[in-house]
């Protein structure tokens, strides 16, 4: 078979994001419609966090019984299935919708991430990464909002467009002809057997905390945005065009990185965790003013946007290269717990206090995560120095490199 290109891999990730991407604030305001009680939606994403936990531990084990590629079709088929229970527009298909998207995304990404492993060059790894932010900007920027105004329009349009983009991306999976892949090390992979050593470097689980919380923030600004809109009388076409209006933000990621290398893995991370906590807290003490706590999430979601580009490189940095497969498979729950973890808190805080409350939560959890990250070390992400050879002339010191 040929060779695949980045931009095969590229244009996969980015059908994906489509399917997901007009389904980003849909979703959670045809929940809020037919539930009306933020509780209630809380539990039902709960729900689907676990499920998702669980999945994706156990898609290392299928892969070994099923043929990889005749699982990624499978999701495939999960997506459609899930539009077809959202198009029918009961309240109790709605939440078995949400969970099957969630088998169905967590099985894509684990077996997507395994073909790029199998045909991507470790040196393109970063190119390969590029090409999927660039790629997916357009979806993840036009299609929540998009979502939106076509749910208003007609209840089954977007899903039947998200229908398509599933489809298509199944198509296009099939024209590649990846098939079962190569045996690499995370089919064989057993997260749960590498929790002990996990849990005993500071270093990968301070790395994993900053992913985790780093996905919370995502969480509360996309699914409690929406009701905060409802509870205070806003459009709710407000919460997706804001969402739209941060994923622009990715197409500036190649300038993010290079603000990285200018001030350091550690004083990135600090200054993204610290900003977004203000701007969490301040967007729920703005609360009477619901425009002003709309535009301060948002100020609040580039914080998010600049630590999906470096809020990984503490965990990534401190893996071994002979564990990365193993601790990329623990590394990756992150998601999954963070979907536990925001609609569990969040339910608990709405039982006794509004949206808003939710914001402040998420405040001061990025407050911790800058405490923390104030532990790494200072030099984090530069090159070390090459160690002369034996019986050669030292080589004299120059300043640090921050580049």
């Amino acid at each position: 078979m040929p060779q695949p290109r980045l931009s095969d891999f590229a244009l996969l990730y980015a059908l994906e994001a489509s399917v997901r991407g007009l389904l980003l604030s849909a979703i959670p305001l045809a929940m809020y419609r037919a539930w009306g009680e933020g509780t209630v939606v809380s539990a039902f994403y709960l729900a689907a966090g676990t499920l998702s936990l669980l999945a994706g531990l156990l898609v290392p084990w299928a892969s070994r019984r099923v043929p990889r590629g005749r699982l990624t079709v499978a999701a495939g088929g999960l997506f459609l299935l899930a539009q077809a229970l959202l198009i029918a527009d009961d309240p109790w298909l709605l939440p078995l919708a949400i969970l099957v998207m969630a088998v169905g995304t967590v099985t894509i990404w684990n077996c997507l991430s395994a073909y790029v492993l199998d045909w991507v060059a470790r040196e393109d790894f970063g190119r390969m990464e590029t090409r999927r932010l660039q790629w997916s900007a357009a979806p993840w920027t036009l299609g929540p909002i998009t979502g939106v105004l076509l749910l208003d329009w007609w209840h089954p349009a977007p899903f039947l467009l998200a229908g398509l983009f599933a489809l298509l991306f199944v198509l296009a999976f099939l024209r590649l002809g990846l098939g079962a892949g190569k045996a690499v090390g995370a089919a064989r992979g057993r997260p749960l057997a590498f929790l002990r050593r996990f849990a005993s470097r500071p270093r990968l689980v301070a790395g994993w905390s900053f992913a985790t919380i780093r996905s919370c923030g995502w969480w509360v600004y996309i699914v409690y945005l929406p009701l905060f809109c409802r509870e205070t009388g806003l459009d709710e076409r407000v919460a997706g065009a804001a969402v739209s209006l941060t994923n622009v933000l990715l197409l500036l990621t190649p300038l993010m990185l290079r603000l990285v290398g200018r001030l350091t893995v550690r004083g990135a991370v600090r200054l993204s965790f610290g900003a977004g906590a203000a701007l969490f807290v301040l967007s729920a003490l703005a609360s009477p003013v619901p425009w002003a706590t709309v535009a301060l999430l948002l100020l609040a979601s580039a914080t998010l946007v600049m630590l999906d580009v470096c809020g990984s490189l503490p965990f990534l940095l401190a893996v071994k290269p002979s564990e990365r497969t193993e601790m990329a498979a623990v590394y990756t729950s992150f998601r999954d717990v963070s979907g536990i973890l925001s609609p569990l808190g969040a339910g608990l805080i709405l039982l006794v206090a509004p949206a808003a409350a939710v914001f402040g939560a998420m405040g001061l959890g990025m407050g911790v995560a800058w405490a923390v990250a104030a532990r790494l070390h200072p030099r984090l992400g530069e090159p070390r120095p090459a160690l002369a050879p034996p019986g050669s002339a030292p080589t004299p010191a120059g300043p640090p490199r921050r580049g």
